[in-house]
């Protein structure tokens, strides 16, 4: 069998499809990947021996402003996403058997418009439950458009959702599908989620609710075992006194990075504990020259969360899944999208604490690493870690399997 993954998304939205690529080539399947061209992804893909097919613009050029805006905007970005993600699939998925896509909704569309195309099945995934529309929550604001906080019917607002992809992608997916010879679509937000989505998040962390309108598959999360080891002088610091507080934000471009990294060195030295900081996309640095900070690049986050006492990040669903099965309590500071939906499941299930807003203060920081670092918090995220789901990606591989009508071969 062969499947082609794509995903226009940042490393949080790629990790996944390494787990799952990983587990259908163990039952015998030929895998590709179609991803944004950042050096990070390649490297990762390369590392487990995955073809990549770089597409579109690199995600962190964008995300911290290397890459000027575009004339034309939104608009024309949408439209160059639909384009490069029609033709590189196309092109990648000779031959194949099923297509698998996540991310921006410009990028899926292109991935479906190559599955019509090709006339082959196509499968949609979201890694969190809130993007996905249902009665029991309102949908995240798509950018520049908040919802309206005088309409609560959430059953209302996705409707409005709907409109509202419609509006600022629509012209853009339908340009391009008139120009491959395929019908336009009125709805563009259902008809690349489908009726049968797939939720590739674990069911204790962000269960999906029934009833709803949807008929989703949740597989769990897509994890693979992180085998690499943490680099030495980073152990030799884990090793020269009590377990660390990690903090990182990923992918996301940080206000002021100085100040930040000023409030959260602060915040941890007020509870008497050492600080591991990741760079991340902000390029987050040392506060000050003390030897109780260490600063972090890339490294093996689930063998390093196994060894600290608290993780303060923003709360992506790539972050929060590794930490919730590392038994890491947590404080979530979220910046927007999904991030407030797992700061609450956090907060809700007794594993950390949910920051209120997007900007820490000392003060505030301080007091939710308390909620973090209280005895209970490392015992409660110890139980969840234990009930955690880590099979997600051999479920959902075996089920592409059994989409396509093929037995896998290993």
């Amino acid at each position: 069998m062969r499947v082609v993954l794509s995903a226009y998304d940042s490393r949080g939205g790629v990790e996944p499809l390494v787990g799952l690529a990983v587990r259908l080539r163990e039952l015998g399947a030929e895998v590709r990947v179609c991803a944004p061209p950042d050096e990070e992804f390649e490297k990762r893909l390369a590392a487990v021996g995955v073809a990549m097919v770089p597409t579109g613009q690199s995600v962190r050029d964008l995300v911290t402003g290397r890459t000027p805006p575009a004339p034309g905007g939104i608009a024309r970005r949408a439209a160059d996403l639909v384009a490069a993600f029609h033709e590189n699939v196309t092109a990648a998925a000779e031959g194949a058997d099923v297509l698998v896509a996540t991310g921006l909704v410009p990028a899926v569309a292109g991935v479906k418009s190559a599955a019509e195309t090709l006339g082959v099945p196509y499968v949609y995934v979201s890694y969190q439950p809130v993007s996905l529309p249902s009665p029991h929550h309102p949908p995240i604001p798509r950018p520049g458009r908040p919802l309206p906080p005088e309409v609560t019917d959430n059953a209302v607002l996705w409707e409005r959702d709907a409109e509202d992809a419609q509006a600022v992608f629509g012209e853009a997916v339908n340009g391009h599908r008139a120009s491959v010879g395929l019908p336009p679509v009125d709805d563009v937000r259902d008809h690349v989620f489908t009726d049968r989505p797939w939720l590739a998040s674990d069911p204790v962390l962000a269960p999906w609710r029934q009833p709803a309108g949807l008929d989703v598959v949740q597989t769990g999360a897509w994890v693979l075992p992180d085998e690499r080891p943490l680099p030495a002088d980073l152990l030799a610091f884990l090793d020269a006194g009590e377990p660390p507080v990690y903090v990182g934000f990923g992918s996301i471009p940080m206000r002021d990075p100085q100040e930040l990294a000023r409030v959260v060195t602060e915040s941890v030295r007020a509870h008497g504990r050492r600080v591991v900081l990741s760079r991340g996309w902000a390029d987050l640095a040392l506060a000050d020259d003390r030897d109780d900070c260490f600063v972090i690049g890339e490294v093996n986050h689930q063998a390093l969360f196994r060894r600290v006492a608290a993780v303060v990040h923003h709360g992506g669903a790539g972050t929060t899944t590794t930490a919730t099965w590392s038994g890491a309590p947590q404080v979530i500071v979220p910046q927007g999208a999904d991030q407030p939906y797992f700061a609450a499941r956090v907060a809700e299930l007794g594993i950390g604490a949910a920051h209120d807003g997007p900007t820490p203060t000392v003060e505030s920081l301080t007091a939710a690493l308390g909620t973090a670092l209280a005895p209970e918090a490392r015992v409660r995220a110890g139980a969840v870690a234990g009930a955690f789901h880590a099979d997600g990606a051999e479920v959902a591989a075996k089920l592409l399997f059994e989409t396509v009508g093929r037995t896998p071969s290993a």
